[in-house]
């Protein structure tokens, strides 16, 4: 894994005249993972500085970031503390640690199916609850931000992996001044559009996903 990941840093150098190299296609994922108790992500490599992320994610667990595209030392990403569609620069070496894996994931919101890639090949395929008319599914680039076991009751069932998406249009009710992270959990109504904006799966896929899905994992969602 070293080797390859090294390699991949030498085309993304010999490439950095040509801009960045997007990863959103690739057949495997890279994993960010900040060196020090807090990271600053930038607008740009070198750029000014967008945020500062701590040392604990949403749910408690430690800032994991996605990676969609390199450029040089630099790496671009998604990460909980950004907003949808938009995406941090860290530097690699300097500021956070890389690794790869070979897990990928693909949401279709109009077939509502989650797909499980391995190495760029369909391995599982989920039936899934999608977010309602009025709370819709955020399509765009994000990665598995957390993982969390329960259980967690009838309405998050026994486990939530939790992406770097955020839910921007509420329930009616819900409270605004929280921000609410879309993620992949239990519930009901697979292969309806019935949920606030998570992915709604039965236990067992959960149970899946749990075990298999490393945090960090890319995740690609589609209308």
């Amino acid at each position: 894994m070293a080797g390859s990941l090294a390699a991949f840093l030498a085309a993304a150098v010999a490439a950095a005249s040509h801009g960045a190299v997007p990863l959103h296609a690739g057949a495997s994922s890279l994993v960010a993972r900040p060196l020090h108790s807090s990271v600053v992500l930038r607008s740009a490599p070198g750029g000014k500085p967008l945020v500062r992320v701590g040392s604990s994610g949403a749910l408690g667990g430690p800032p994991v970031f996605g990676v969609v595209a390199v450029r040089g030392r630099w790496v671009e990403v998604t990460a909980e503390a950004l907003t949808n569609g938009r995406f941090g620069w860290a530097e690699f070496g300097r500021d956070v640690a890389l690794r790869s894996t070979a897990w990928r994931l693909r949401a279709s919101l109009s077939r509502r199916e989650l797909y499980v890639l391995h190495r760029g090949r369909v391995v599982r395929t989920i039936r899934v609850a999608v977010g309602s008319p009025a709370s819709p599914t955020p399509t765009g680039r994000y990665a598995i931000a957390e993982k969390a076991s329960g259980p967690f009751g009838p309405a998050f069932g026994c486990c939530i992996l939790a992406l770097t998406a955020r839910q921007p249009r509420l329930p009616a009710g819900w409270n605004r001044s929280i921000t609410y992270y879309v993620a992949i959990h239990g519930g009901n109504g697979e292969g309806s559009a019935v949920s606030a904006g998570c992915l709604h799966a039965s236990e067992a896929d959960v149970h899946y996903l749990m075990r298999t899905i490393p945090v960090g994992t890319a995740v690609r969602i589609t209308g």
